[in-house]
């Protein structure tokens, strides 16, 4: 008896079933076997090549043809079962592939836990490109192997289709349970995983990835038979009592396959939208999952209608969010709705798809779908007809007059050429076009380069302008209703007939309308052939890959790697520059924090310094008088290899050597709730090389501020600080908090500053500062989803509240659409203390800035869902719901009842935040940024100060 039977069944022809078999062959765990199952009328050359690899690997391949009953896959892979003899037996579907450690991988965890069931992970070749994708849901399943009592302590395995591939069963339980494939139903594997997790005992899931080259199943053919398996999966949970896994079963099927099949729909020909649509009315019934993202709402609704044209508008939807692709209708309330028409004269299904908040822009602001509805030629002109959608709330202004051009930009260039619109007609859901255009006449390309053109149209009233791209399907530029193949129209390149001769429109992977240039004469042809020829042929090749060789190098000149050691090397042995002053701020993101008011004190007191300051991406916003340097350029390694002064908040590149002339001031940027540092979880497990790089940048620093004694015995300890180089001064950037505070108690909150005027804050709203600490790690910096519900919030307080969002410098925050007024996006504001100055309450969870608000003796509310996840895995210096502020809120609920009651909640946290704000800004006193000046330029105030008698 071998440990390890693979069984693969016919269909997908010869090359699949090779590739199959060979993996199995080419398994590390020699014990093992494949199982080849054939049909008794199956396909010749499918025999052939079984029989082929049986004689190649006498005793690992069996082959086995099933009897003449056995008509279906479900069938064939029984067959499998019933003549498997390995302790362990796994079913590979068409073409599927195991990885080379699959069955060692499985068959060690299946030994060491006494499973009865182990799985692991599989990819799927995706259809854009044939690339290798495993489902998302899988990383959250798969986070590490684990073993499991029974299948609902991994509800994944059957609210997903987990175990369609991928796993194995003990032979033993096979028997016990009487595990079969069902003969009468399509894609029966759906249905075969659920019900084997249910019935054995102990399951083992594995992390490591197991089966590759899954096909995705072809959704528009295979529509009903999905839904059927899929229903019968979910009846199977129900048998259990298990009503709740049931309907997020119904929720994963809507997204992981009728979504899915929705967003193919721009690239089926019409009458396979058609059929598909069709196939999905019949086959879906019950109703759908209420709590799916509102144009996933929309999109299963229409699949269940069978509205093919519909579909196409969902579909254009779900790839661009932000584009109205139907005629939205607005009610009373203020909500907006996706109007489906019923079927046989019932009443229409209203989606809500307020969420999307296309209700908050205007005509001019909102991206509106323009459906190409008719392409053809027509007298040697291209005849293109319309619909520019408009939603019931907005459109141009019907009392001014109507115009609109059609333009044709070169991709990736400037040149244009544009025509006007012949016919614009208004109506109840849009605006109907219709023109004309005589393609030879109007476009003169030069035929090098500008070769493919996209089309966009204009609509203008009253000043006002709309923008939208001609969407299509991809079958609408095949020759017009006639269908006698692609458009063609004569051709006038500016060099001539030999770059080219004909113009075809085409629709792009995109879904819009576009028109390249193309050669179909003989003359063109060759001519293209020849240019070809010359920059492909070998002294071409030699040419272009020293072209590129050059390139490369020059590229090496300006990188990091060749600059830090030039200016380790030679850089710092130039002469120190008296009175120069490198500032910088969060590694040159901002003109802000402690720095900034270092800066400003300097400029304050008069001192003949020389500032430079560095900006990482753009220099607007950083001071006019001081000289602006981009990081890691040239002129900023210059500036620090000769400057007396480094002053930054984060630190400067840990590859640059600090000049032993030069004083460095790390004014750094928080106090610590989280661990950091030689303290820090991750660092700790870093290799010795990488602690050493830590170790000698922060040696670098020759003075450190630290703002109470926490940041002694947590920021000082953590990065092995003596006590010589610290400043017990506080921080500068606080400062401002202090004399806001001070004007505060003397003059009241209002009337507000400048900056509120700019934001347009109006005085009646209260202020919310929402932000969140840092949740990435080192080359993590991306856009995330915010913990809190944005748009939730606006619809809650909207009425009462401004919130101020201010995500992370090192990350960015997507905000969706909110009613104006509501929601701010200052992720981008150079300095966090004129925001904190502005704010009413704020709302964040591990960040420094909650010390730094709490000067100001201001409600503070903590959001932190994930406490006791993010403690476990950061590390936390202190027990933050004991020592918290203000209210500590795990879920969005007790967010919303703090605020609501937020006056009473002050009141009773008013001590608790006197303590904090006294613990942990013990040494802030408003005056730190003149103490700084006259401990680190000492040398300089003196001097300033002699010159002054």
């Amino acid at each position: 008896m071998s440990d390890f039977s693979c069984v693969v069944t016919e269909g997908g022809g010869e090359a699949a079933l090779r590739t199959s078999v060979e993996s199995v062959l080419g398994q590390s765990l020699r014990a093992g076997e494949a199982v080849v199952v054939l049909a008794a009328q199956g396909d010749p050359a499918s025999r052939a090549t079984a029989r082929a690899l049986a004689g190649g690997a006498a005793g690992r391949v069996r082959v086995i043809v099933a009897g003449p009953e056995a008509r279906s896959t479900a069938a064939l892979r029984n067959a499998g079962l019933d003549a498997a003899t390995g302790r362990y037996v796994l079913v590979l579907g068409t073409g599927e592939q195991l990885q080379r450690h699959a069955c060692r991988n499985l068959w060690e965890a299946g030994e060491r836990t006494r499973a009865d069931l182990v799985a692991g992970r599989w990819s799927r070749v995706t259809a854009e490109g044939g690339k290798e994708q495993e489902p998302p849901w899988q990383e959250q399943l798969y986070a590490r192997s684990r073993t499991v009592g029974r299948w609902t302590e991994a509800p994944e395995l059957a609210v997903r289709d987990a175990l369609v591939t991928g796993f194995c069963l003990r032979r033993e339980a096979v028997e016990r349970h009487g595990l079969r494939y069902a003969e009468d139903l399509g894609h029966s594997e759906i249905l075969f995983g659920p019900v084997a997790a249910a019935a054995v005992g102990r399951i083992a899931l594995v992390r490591r990835l197991i089966v590759s080259g899954r096909t995705v199943p072809d959704r528009g053919r295979d529509i009903a038979a999905l839904a059927e398996a899929h229903r019968r999966a979910a009846d199977a949970l129900v048998a259990q009592g298990l009503h709740g896994l049931r309907s997020e079963r119904e929720r994963a099927f809507a997204r992981d396959h009728l979504v899915p099949l929705v967003r193919t729909f721009p690239r089926l020909p019409a009458a396979e939208r058609a059929s598909a649509a069709e196939a999905a009315a019949r086959a879906l019934g019950g109703p759908v999952p209420p709590d799916l993202p509102p144009l996933e709402r929309v999109a299963v609704h229409l699949l269940a209608r069978g509205d093919a044209d519909g579909l196409l508008a969902a579909a254009y939807a779900l790839s661009r969010p932000g584009t109205v692709t139907a005629p939205l209708a607005a009610s009373e309330d203020g909500r907006v709705h996706w109007e489906i028409p019923g079927a046989d004269g019932q009443e229409p299904t209203r989606v809500d798809v307020s969420e999307l908040g296309h209700q908050y822009r205007e005509f001019g602001e909102i991206r509106l779908m323009n459906r190409l509805t008719r392409c053809t030629g027509d007298a040697g002109r291209l005849l293109l007809e319309g619909h520019l959608v408009l939603p019931s709330h907005t459109g141009p202004d019907p009392a001014r007059p109507l115009t609109a051009r059609l333009e044709f930009r070169v991709r990736g260039g400037t040149r244009a050429f544009t025509l006007p619109v012949d016919e614009l007609r208004r109506g109840p859901t849009g605006i109907a076009w219709r023109t004309r255009a005589d393609l030879t006449r109007v476009l003169r390309p030069v035929g090098r380069r500008d070769t493919v053109w996209d089309a966009r149209m204009t609509v203008e009233a009253g000043g006002t302008r709309s923008v939208s791209d001609l969407f299509a399907p991809w079958d609408l530029t095949e020759g017009g209703a006639g269908g006698d193949g692609p458009l063609r129209f004569r051709a006038r390149p500016r060099l001539g007939p030999l770059a080219g001769e004909t113009w075809q429109p085409y629709v792009t992977v995109k879904d819009h309308l576009a028109l390249r240039l193309l050669a179909h004469r003989r003359p063109a042809r060759v001519t293209r052939r020849l240019v070809h020829y010359a920059t492909h042929f070998r002294p071409a090749r030699r040419a272009r890959l020293l072209r590129r060789a050059l390139r490369t190098r020059l590229e090496r000149y300006r990188s990091r790697g060749f600059k830090a050691p030039v200016y380790n090397t030679w850089l710092c042995r130039l002469p120190m520059r008296r009175g120069s002053v490198v500032f910088e701020s969060h590694m040159g993101k901002c003109y802000g924090d402690s720095p900034r008011a270092v800066y400003e004190e300097i400029r304050r007191q008069g001192l003949r310094l020389r500032p430079v300051w560095s900006y990482e991406n753009s220099p607007t916003g950083f001071p006019g008088d001081a000289r602006l340097v981009r990081r890691w350029s040239w002129r900023y390694l210059w500036a620090l290899a000769r400057a007396e002064y480094w002053v930054d908040n984060q630190g400067f590149p840990q590859h640059l050597r600090k000049p032993a002339r030069t004083t460095y001031l790390q004014t750094w940027h928080g106090s610590a709730y989280k661990r950091m540092g030689f303290d820090e979880t991750r660092v700790r497990m870093q290799n010795a090389p990488q602690r050493h790089r830590l170790q000698e940048a922060v040696h670098r620093f020759d003075h450190f501020l630290v703002r109470s004694e926490h940041d002694v015995r947590t920021l000082a300890h953590a990065y092995r600080l003596p006590e010589e180089r610290l400043l017990r001064t506080g921080y500068p950037r606080n400062d401002v908090l202090f004399a806001e505070r001070a004007r505060d108690e003397a003059e009241g909150r209002l009337p507000r500053g400048p900056l509120a005027e700019a934001l347009g804050l109006p005085d009646h709203r209260r202020t919310v500062l929402y932000a969140p600490t840092f949740r990435g790690g080192p080359g993590k910096y991306r856009k995330r989803r915010l913990p809190l519900d944005i748009a939730r919030f606006a619809e809650r307080f909207g009425d009462a509240y401004t919130l101020l969002v201010r995500a992370h410098y090192l990350e960015e925050a997507k905000l969706p659409a909110c009613p104006p007024g509501t929601v701010l996006d200052v992720s981008h504001h150079h300095d966090v203390g004129e925001l904190l100055t502005l704010a009413d309450v704020l709302i964040t969870d591990y960040s420094s800035i909650m010390f730094d608000f709490a000067l100001l003796d201001r409600p503070i509310v903590l959001f932190a869902p994930d406490l006791d996840t993010y403690t476990a895995t950061r590390g936390g210096y202190f027990d933050l719901k004991k020592k918290a502020p203000g209210p500590v809120a795990g879920t969005e609920e007790e967010l919303f009842a703090a605020l609501a009651e937020l006056k009473e909640a002050d009141t009773e946290f008013g001590p608790a935040r006197a303590a904090f704000a006294a613990e942990f800004g013990g040494y802030d006193r408003g005056d730190a940024a003149r103490q700084v000046v006259g401990t680190v330029f000492a040398r300089h105030t003196v001097r300033h100060q002699e010159a002054g008698r």
